[in-house]
């Protein structure tokens, strides 16, 4: 069975599919507190978000050929419209990833609820100095827990950017990039599962 990546909440019965177990040894990994989830009000049935899923069989070394990731969701937020447009433009030409574009902290957090990306490139320097808020709103939220946010800037020196992983980034480009350095940003991103 596979189940695409853009489905957040799984039965018992669909991860006992994907982990190949039965239904019964899911519900023992979740009342034994080892698979993160949680109970349907007012009934026994138990659902388990995709996230703790790969956390989960990622600690047990469960093969993940079972997941189908689908198509990787890109969000590219930065305030300066060449960059939004050819960085859009380009990823849609040159990669299979579903892109979209904001130009502000608002418009991020709008894109970000609807379209749960799994990789975000933000730009550090938006106006109003909205990337920290949108950095503290994605890891404060456990619906985009998936979503990897990778900073980007032309502004920082080396010590400055090895710091962002302690701020919430999972990644670092530093403009002016190539557009095969952005790929494999994202790639990178995408294929980490923490």
């Amino acid at each position: 069975m596979s189940i695409p990546i853009d489905k957040e909440v799984l039965t018992t019965g669909e991860v006992a599919k994907i982990c190949n177990v039965a239904p019964r040894t899911v519900s023992k990994w979740f009342d034994a507190g080892q698979l993160k989830g949680y109970r349907i009000p007012g009934s026994k049935d138990r659902r388990i978000p995709v996230s703790s899923l790969l956390r989960f069989m990622k600690a047990h070394g469960i093969p993940m050929d079972g997941l189908g990731t689908g198509q990787i969701r890109v969000l590219v937020v930065d305030d300066e419209t060449d960059v939004v447009n050819t960085l859009g433009k380009l990823l849609a030409e040159q990669t299979n990833y579903e892109v979209r574009t904001a130009s502000d902290g608002f418009r991020a957090g709008v894109e970000s609820a609807k379209f749960k990306p799994h990789v975000m490139l933000l730009d550090l320097h938006l106006d109003g100095g909205d990337a920290e808020e949108i950095v503290e709103e994605i890891r404060g939220n456990d619906d985009s827990q998936i979503t990897k946010i990778i900073a980007m800037s032309g502004k920082l020196t080396d010590g400055q950017a090895a710091q962002l992983r302690q701020r919430g980034f999972d990644g670092f480009l530093k403009k002016p990039f190539q557009m095969r350095q952005v790929v494999e940003a994202i790639e990178q991103a995408s294929s980490v599962i923490q």
